[in-house]
């Protein structure tokens, strides 16, 4: 049986499909006002995409601001992300950088789950999470194929890979040319749900045709989905109040 990731009283990988949002603002004002809008959001868990954030490249202006939003967002999971540009992101930050930040954030205590992407490296990986794991963080382990979609197979070992690098949710997000690219991601997460039930996994086919994926994750076995409140964070995501009704929708007659 699957290991449920509890946090803050929501628990990861069981039931309804938990809704994330991402928090883009380039400044702590523009920060600020995204969190007090999404505190009465329906949303199970808050990203803030450290990658839009002007002050990035500074760990005290780090400091400052996940401080401020954790107090606005007391009582709603924070996910910590930089991600890089050649997955997705707002810009590029070196390697020893990289590390640096998430050592930080982890040290700090102010982040209930911390991203940490794949192809930073096996032994950057795995020492980035056992430190995240002696201060008591949760790793969400990500890749993010902008380009196409792997086939299943791909997927699979992706997925796998994370588990065995010691994640605590395993994350792939890939693009679809295709309907095709669609069933081939949502073939590989209802292998890894029937077959590999060790962590949560969240996986998602981007963009329009993609979408499917999004709301279908408690008949495949992707444990969380992304919305949006204003604007997108990666292309197919849909608005947070749609994407709810989809989901109860889903519910409801899965277990009528």
């Amino acid at each position: 049986m699957r290991r449920i990731v509890e946090v803050k009283n929501i628990k990861i990988g069981e039931g309804i499909p938990k809704v994330c949002v991402s928090m883009t603002g380039e400044n702590l004002e523009e920060l600020k006002k995204e969190a007090h809008v999404l505190k009465t959001a329906p949303l199970d868990i808050v990203e803030w995409r450290a990658d839009f954030f002007d002050k990035v490249q500074d760990i005290l202006k780090v400091k400052e601001t996940l401080k401020v939003i954790g107090e606005i967002l007391y009582d709603i999971p924070i996910l910590f992300t930089f991600r890089s540009k050649k997955e997705g992101g707002a810009k590029n930050i070196d390697i020893e950088y990289y590390k640096t930040l998430i050592l930080c954030v982890a040290e700090e205590k102010s982040a209930d789950l911390i991203d940490i992407e794949l192809f930073m490296g096996d032994d950057t990986v795995k020492e980035l999470i056992e430190k995240c794991h002696e201060n008591g963080g949760r790793v969400v382990v990500s890749n993010h194929d902008f380009q196409n979609t792997p086939r299943k197979e791909e997927i699979v070992a992706k997925l796998k890979k994370m588990q065995m690098l010691g994640a605590d949710i395993a994350k792939i997000a890939v693009m679809p040319r295709n309907s095709s690219d669609v069933i081939e991601l949502l073939s590989a997460t209802n292998e890894m749900n029937q077959k590999c039930r060790e962590i949560p996994i969240i996986t998602m086919s981007m963009s329009g045709i993609g979408v499917l994926s999004r709301v279908a994750g408690e008949i495949f076995g992707s444990a969380v989905t992304f919305g949006a409140v204003r604007k997108p964070s990666a292309p197919g995501q849909i608005g947070i109040g749609d994407l709810n009704s989809i989901l109860k929708v889903l519910h409801e007659s899965l277990n009528k």
